[in-house]
């Protein structure tokens, strides 16, 4: 099995292409094992991949774009780590530390590590730099995991906790929280899938936060 994963991958585009095509994760999976040599993959895997629960390796993705019948970079997702934001913008570290006033290997650290520890002046920077927003940042500052739960734990509770909780972590002003909190959960609540949803959530939440902007 290729095990080296794509840089990055949206989960909901694939969901998205695959359902318009009227294929099944058993359609998907079976042309990729006999048109794409890759014999390892099973309709679950498809499934998970469509989860956000695990992204494809390259190959993977080469094949999966080839039965949606669309282009792999039809399939990327906006990047989501330090390096990831680099390479899109093609900047080597050094023009990075540069341009954001850093040691270049201060930078690196942060970079391997996937964890952005810059004060406020660098972060203003790399912000404009690397074009990021809210989320990109809330993300390469390592709060992404974390931000995840505390959503999935607003789906079953509806007190002011796990409201406060996102808002703090998502660097957010309460009233936008709850806004998008209420979006998130109606959403949550008509969704074919529920459990696929939840595995989203981050993703909704953010799209929900830029419709109640």
């Amino acid at each position: 099995m290729h095990r080296s994963s794509a840089a990055s991958f949206d989960a909901a585009a694939a969901h998205r292409i695959r359902t318009a095509l009227g294929l099944g994760p058993e359609e998907v999976a079976h042309g990729m094992r006999t048109a794409f040599g890759l014999g390892h993959v099973t309709p679950e895997l498809v499934t998970a991949w469509e989860r956000g629960e695990v992204p494809p390796g390259r190959e993977e993705l080469t094949g999966l774009a080839g039965m949606l019948w669309c282009s792999p970079a039809d399939l990327a997702g906006r990047p989501r780590t330090l390096r990831e934001h680099r390479l899109a913008r093609g900047l080597t570290p050094e023009e990075v530390a540069s341009a954001i006033g850093l040691d270049v290997l201060a930078y690196l650290r942060m970079e391997q590590e996937n964890v952005w520890r810059g004060g406020d002046r660098p972060t203003q920077s790399l912000r404009a730099l690397f074009r990021l927003d809210q989320a990109d940042l809330v993300g390469i500052c390592g709060r992404h995991a974390k931000l995840s739960l505390l959503l999935r734990e607003t789906f079953t509770e509806r007190g002011t906790g796990p409201a406060r909780a996102v808002a703090r972590t998502a660097s957010l002003d309460r009233r936008v929280v709850d806004v998008a909190l209420r979006r998130l959960r109606a959403g949550h609540t008509a969704a074919p899938d529920p459990e696929a949803f939840a595995a989203r959530a981050v993703d909704h939440f953010w799209e929900a936060v830029r419709a109640s902007a």
